[in-house]
């Protein structure tokens, strides 16, 4: 094996400017793998991140609306049935809705995902600085940190979000009362309101319209530590009446586009892998061509079908490993100029399972060299025999 490992580094060496030509082709394929995963990981995070890590196991949509909390309506009523039921510790009601962070020192307008929770309930945000709301109304608002970094908003100041009413822009002045973690929803961060609050400033189709009975999008749902999900998701079912129940991964997989857009984007990682796999084979292959002598050498003085295999494998894990160590090193250097507002997140997970198999594509990749390299008859290949 020593043989092996010393001819592959030998002749790497002596023909470093051709393979290392090579390494710079598998580090952009890396930079690209790396990026489109970093791009998944990302667009995925910035549409489901509030939902990922709400407070709570289980959301109630209204039935036959596909689990599309845009379309869903639910009465509050049914915040009052589902807590009631067996297994259920508590419940909360959430609306969701957009507007826009204005400002009139010519800062940008932002885009926020606007967002009614109760007090205490599940579905509002952890405070990390701060303080949460005490009451369920009240010109009062906690923000996510994208906001705080992207808007330059600070705890104790006044902001003032634009929405439209019937036709009409109108503008709501808040307070920032307190600091959250990152939640963005919908590709937009999130500005948490209570929830009649929210009410009161929601977009809406009709200015002044006021609904008999106050609606939310989703109710979400704590369980007991002991209780299975399924068995309390079959209860509110039966029990509440028009209302359809999913788990938090059910839910975010049901976005409109998210799993389309996760699909499309593992869709172009794999043909990239793919690429990979033939470039990788075809150079190889190429190089093996080339030395068909010097193998036949090795033969007729008695190196061993196993030596010659290790030494092409060696080789490739050599200059493979070189370019994704290069192409990880570029890509990750790249990530820290990429501004924030860009859904681009080099998850460890996710780099890590990409790395492996992109070190694995060159073995893979190589096999026809392995196998050209073994089938060399010495006598021919040295010009001995037809």
């Amino acid at each position: 094996m020593k043989l092996a490992l010393f001819l592959a580094f030998q002749e790497v060496w002596r023909n470093r400017s051709r393979f290392l030509l090579f390494s710079l082709v598998i580090a952009l394929i890396t930079t690209l793998v790396l990026f489109i995963a970093a791009l998944s990981e990302g667009l995925a995070l910035a549409n489901k991140e509030y939902l990922e890590k709400i407070n709570a196991q289980l959301l109630v949509f209204q039935k036959n609306v596909d689990l599309s909390a845009a379309v869903s309506r639910l009465s509050l009523s049914k915040v009052n049935d589902i807590g009631r039921i067996e297994g259920v510790s508590a419940v909360g009601p959430i609306g969701f809705s957009n507007g826009v962070l204005v400002f009139n020192d010519g800062r940008e307008d932002l885009n926020i995902s606007l967002i009614g929770v109760e007090a205490g309930k599940p579905g509002a945000p952890p405070v990390i600085a701060g303080r949460s709301f005490a009451i369920d109304r009240g010109p009062q608002a906690v923000i996510d940190k994208n906001v705080a970094e992207r808007a330059g908003v600070q705890i104790g100041e006044q902001i003032v979000i634009k929405t439209i009413q019937g036709t009409k822009e109108e503008f709501y002045r808040l307070e920032v009362i307190g600091l959250t973690d990152e939640r963005q929803y919908l590709y937009q961060p999130s500005i948490f309101v209570p929830y009649r609050t929210w009410e009161q400033i929601r977009p809406q189709m009709t200015n002044g319209l006021q609904l008999v009975e106050t609606i939310s999008n989703v109710i979400a749902v704590q369980v007991d530590p002991e209780t299975d999900l399924n068995i309390v998701a079959e209860r509110i079912r039966a029990q509440v009446k028009d209302v359809d129940v999913a788990d938090i991964i059910s839910a975010y997989k049901a976005i409109p586009g998210y799993q389309v857009q996760q699909d499309t984007l593992n869709t172009q990682s794999g043909f990239t892998l793919l690429i990979g796999i033939l470039v990788i084979g075809g150079f190889f292959q190429i190089q093996m061509l080339q030395k068909v002598p010097q193998i036949g050498v090795l033969k007729a003085i008695g190196v061993s079908n196993f030596i010659v295999a290790a030494t092409v494998v060696a080789q490739i894990i050599l200059v493979t490993t070189f370019g994704v160590g290069i192409g990880t090193i570029v890509s990750l250097g790249l990530a820290m100029g990429i501004p924030s507002s860009i859904p681009i997140i080099f998850n460890g997970n996710s780099m890590l399972i990409s790395v492996i198999t992109l070190l694995l594509i060159g073995p893979v990749g190589g096999l026809v060299s392995v196998r050209l390299a073994v089938s060399v008859e010495p006598l021919i290949a040295l010009g001995l025999s037809s």
